[in-house]
């Protein structure tokens, strides 16, 4: 039996209850899995973490800005966070589904890849770039390239490594090629790793961020610490607000979110470059 959640973008939400398949009767090795149907709509920012909370905390600010701007916008979660400390892959389930309508995505999946466990193999690259092709996008967000839990950095480069993969025909060839054309870090809580490249202004949506974060209470009510945001003794939401208004004060405004990429950016104008030095 489905539970189906009609969000305001017009796509239907799907929750497969643990160990059913939603095309048959055999057991599911997939779990908790989220569909979006009847339609698949092309992508314009495909955001893609390896646990669901995870582009909550790195850069849900990104996404709903360009959704303001007429972008849109959905997210891959590659695992369930079946072995997560703190609640359950039912749960977290539950919360993805009321953290995609505040973040107003017109779709949400999860690949199912084992928590913990995310392997950058030619199987899961194909399996992921399927995925990728599906949505069609432009631009994908991925984690950054470096992080204490091993499913996050590992997962940056089998993001990176399914893009360049979703663009050959003859990978699975039953899906038409589509290789994004661009891929940017979220280094929100990361910037120990690498100086990022640039830096959203998210001031206008902000508040709506920490909604989408606090959707997950099972995994962040009363906590000091979660995923690659680390300690100081506040809670983590107020940590949250602290590093966003770090990363607005390098652009001169109260909240940011810092991203990185590989590629050295373009400016055709140096007169109008934003970002005063004094």
């Amino acid at each position: 039996m489905l539970t189906a959640v009609l969000l305001r973008s017009g796509c239907w939400l799907n929750w497969t209850p643990r160990g059913k398949c939603p095309d048959s009767d055999r057991s599911c090795r997939e779990p908790h899995r989220i569909i979006y149907i009847p339609r698949v709509p092309e992508i314009d920012i495909l955001a893609i973490a390896a646990h669901r909370d995870d582009v909550e905390l790195s850069c849900a600010g990104a996404l709903m800005k360009a959704k303001s701007m007429g972008r849109t916008i959905a997210v891959i979660d590659l695992t369930a966070g079946e072995l997560g400390t703190r609640g359950s892959a039912e749960t977290r389930a539950a919360e993805a589904e009321q953290a995609a309508m505040v973040m107003g995505l017109a779709a949400r999946e999860n690949l199912g890849l084992p928590d913990a466990g995310i392997v950058n193999t030619p199987e899961t690259r194909a399996r992921l770039a399927v995925a990728i092709r599906k949505f069609k996008p432009s631009i994908v967000i991925a984690p950054a390239l470096g992080g204490r839990h091993p499913d996050h950095h590992v997962s940056a480069q089998l993001i990176r490594d399914a893009c360049f993969v979703a663009g050959l025909a003859k990978v699975e060839p039953g899906t038409p090629a589509h290789r994004p054309r661009k891929i940017i870090h979220a280094v929100t809580h990361r910037e120990d790793f690498a100086k990022p490249t640039f830096v959203v202004d998210i001031t206008d949506v902000f508040e709506r961020k920490l909604d989408a974060i606090r959707c997950y209470a099972s995994q962040f009510e009363g906590v000091t610490q979660a995923g690659e945001v680390y300690p100081n003794g506040d809670s983590l939401y107020d940590i949250v607000r602290h590093h966003a208004a770090h990363y607005g004060s390098m652009i001169r405004c109260r909240y940011g979110e810092a991203y990185y990429t590989t590629e050295t950016m373009r400016a055709d104008d140096i007169g109008a470059l934003e970002v005063p030095t004094f």
